[in-house]
């Protein structure tokens, strides 16, 4: 084996949010409040959808896997920060990183095709909704989350294979909160042109197909609402279209400056507020904004505490 092949270092040190000791404690106690609503909010709309018969539909089994996917991908990066900072220790092994940065790109991009799924889903039910329940079968549906399962995982070991090929000689520094492809690229003393060029085009695909089908459902959902002549089904397509497109600009906006942005633009305090958004402020969004704007949700949500509460009683 090549010994050039071969990473010299063991560990990498994750700079965090901030390199200040005074701001360590506020900043623990904010990402340990946002994370623990992340898995409670996505938790109860996982748990009130399976629990609810009235919300065993395509729509919402999209949605429930979408939560899951919020709550892992949160779950990859908040922990480890939250233990540096009250272990004070910011190291991470190198196997660590490259285990971290895998599983932080599947449920990224798990959580990008689903939002694509989940577009194409509301354009059936809107536009073709005599089709609907062919068109958006059981056995469709279950194909195409494993189809999500798998084009996330197969581009998430691409870039893990291509980075374990990579030397990391001396500098081991990441001005980062967690290992993300972008920083670890800069850190490395080999060649990252086939990187580059993958991770160009694997996140060119990746953040711009689904949005494109998004736009395209959109576009002949929005024409076909317009066309009917009920408004208050009009309002009620809106506000469940609605809900979508929200979480829609709320992970795209941040996520396409990041890794279509060609590396010299890219400014370490920039992308960490931006890695920020959609890591942890969009997956911990999801959960009220799908709720809030959703009646059947808000409806689903009052079953599952009044089946709680009631559980309480009889104990």
């Amino acid at each position: 084996m090549d010994s050039n092949n071969l990473s010299s270092i063991t560990e990498f040190v994750l700079l965090g949010l901030s390199e200040s000791p005074e701001q360590q404690p506020l900043l623990f106690s904010i990402f340990l409040t946002m994370y623990l609503i992340t898995l409670l909010g996505n938790l109860l709309i996982i748990l009130a959808i399976g629990f609810d018969p009235h919300l065993h539909s395509p729509m919402y089994f999209f949605l429930a896997n979408l939560s899951f996917a919020d709550a892992s991908f949160s779950s990859t990066t908040v922990p480890k920060m939250l233990a540096n900072i009250q272990t004070h220790s910011q190291t991470i092994s190198y196997g660590g990183c490259l285990a971290q940065m895998q599983f932080f790109m599947i449920f990224g991009a798990l959580d990008d095709f689903l939002l694509g799924v989940m577009a194409y889903d509301r354009y059936v039910a809107i536009c073709k909704p005599l089709h609907y329940s062919t068109v958006m079968s059981p056995l469709v549906c279950v194909l195409l989350l494993i189809a999500c399962w798998v084009l996330s995982s197969l581009t998430a070991l691409l870039h893990t294979l291509l980075m374990a090929r990579l030397s990391f000689c001396a500098r081991n520094t990441i001005p980062h909160f967690f290992c993300d492809v972008v920083p670890l690229l800069q850190l490395s003393c080999s060649d990252t042109s086939t990187n580059q060029v993958a991770l160009f085009t694997v996140a060119s695909t990746i953040l711009t197909g689904p949005p494109a089908l998004i736009i395209l459902s959109y576009v002949h959902i929005i024409a076909a609402i317009l066309r009917a002549p009920s408004a208050s089904g009009r309002q009620k397509a809106f506000s469940t279209c609605g809900s979508h497109l929200t979480v829609v600009f709320l992970f795209y906006g941040t996520a396409v400056g990041v890794y279509l942005c060609p590396p010299s633009s890219h400014a370490g305090s920039k992308d960490r507020v931006a890695a920020v958004f959609y890591t942890v402020v969009t997956p911990m969004l999801n959960p009220f904004i799908y709720s809030l704007r959703n009646s059947d949700m808000k409806t689903a949500l009052k079953r599952l505490f009044g089946i709680h509460n009631s559980l309480l009683r009889d104990s």
